[in-house]
């Protein structure tokens, strides 16, 4: 259960944070919250199938969260350096 807490925090938090970077048109600062945004929720989805039976499905959501991972770190790179 703490786990599910973290990760409804995290959405909310990167959620809020890319509405914010929307508004304020930093389109740039808005796909990289995006990016930790569904790499969250795919990561949530992988462990709730997984719970679930739904190996198939709990590996697929894990390799969706892994390339939005890969995509957030690529992003931030291209933003920072």
């Amino acid at each position: 259960m703490k786990h599910t807490k973290v990760f409804v925090i995290g959405i909310i938090l990167f959620a809020l944070a890319t509405l914010i970077f929307v508004i304020k048109g930093q389109l740039e600062y808005a796909v990289l919250m995006m990016m930790a945004l569904f790499t969250l929720t795919n990561a949530s989805r992988s462990k709730a199938f997984k719970e679930q039976g739904h190996e198939r499905e709990s590996k697929l959501m894990r390799y969706l969260s892994i390339f939005f991972a890969i995509g957030f770190v690529i992003v931030f790179f291209l933003i920072f350096f």
